[in-house]
């Protein structure tokens, strides 16, 4: 079993910053990617920025340019900085983590909130 801890949450102003972190723990054997998901009030839950084991990240079109997601290999730790948010981007955040090697599982977070308004 494979537990995410996630933190950093809040309010924030927009145009401002903010920091996520998570934290994995437990049976980890192979980390094929890490990554945040966000799910806004009445919309389905989608895809914010990942980072594969080998570094290479993506980003929503929506994101991109304002939040960068990085990593610590060494503690299986992955952050997500919020650069200049804007309202739109409140919503709950959750850190993803998926592992494995022929069957690959992919393990969430409980969630932080996020809330940009001034």
């Amino acid at each position: 079993q494979v537990h995410l801890v996630e933190s950093g949450g809040g309010l924030v102003q927009p145009g401002g910053s903010l920091r996520l972190s998570c934290a994995a723990s437990g049976r980890i054997f192979r980390v094929i990617a890490m990554g945040w998901y966000r799910q806004a009030p009445g919309k389905q839950r989608e895809s914010v920025a990942t980072i594969s084991s080998g570094g290479i990240t993506n980003y929503a079109d929506s994101v991109k340019g304002r939040f960068t997601i990085s990593r610590d290999t060494a503690n299986n730790t992955v952050y997500l900085e919020l650069n200049s948010p804007k309202p739109d981007d409140t919503a709950v955040y959750y850190c993803t983590v998926t592992v494995g090697g022929g069957t690959q599982y992919r393990y969430w977070g409980q969630g932080t909130q996020v809330t940009v308004s001034s």
